[in-house]
């Protein structure tokens, strides 16, 4: 999985938005396999126009819990978006998701002001289910 530093490097490496978009749809298909099972009600992240399913697992390492994300779109770009959100959140802590400002990485990417306002709504509510998860890990 590519991490946030490497999509930092590559996004001030590409000057065009369109070079960005193809970027970001890249990401979206280095995601792995979404098992056909986790395609349920319970994964399914509401508030998105595409369909979007994000299953959450939690390991113990170390005496510390760790969250683990999978997830799939039926949108490329929305993929790619997945792909940015689990580089920033993969196996951390529930105190670390909950203390991480994804919004802040999407505007320092530039994302957020190239975004519609229903993809922003999605990429939010993509956001709020991964905090909620780490909220409930945390507990």
């Amino acid at each position: 999985m590519t991490t946030l530093s490497e999509i930092r490097d590559d996004f001030a490496l590409l000057d065009d938005w369109e070079d960005r978009y193809r970027y970001v749809i890249e990401l979206g298909r280095q995601l792995p396999q979404f098992p056909e099972e986790f395609r349920n009600d319970e994964n399914k992240v509401r508030g998105c126009a595409s369909q979007v399913w994000i299953a959450t697992r939690s390991t113990e390492e170390n005496g510390q819990t760790r969250l683990h994300f999978e997830g799939d779109s039926d949108a490329h770009i929305v993929r790619g978006l997945i792909a940015i959100v689990f580089a920033l959140y993969q196996d951390a802590t529930p105190s670390e998701i909950l203390q991480g400002d994804a919004q802040a990485v999407f505007t320092e990417l530039g994302l957020a002001e190239h975004l519609t306002q229903q993809r922003s709504n999605g990429l939010a509510s993509m956001i709020a289910r991964i905090r909620n998860d780490a909220t409930v890990a945390a507990n």
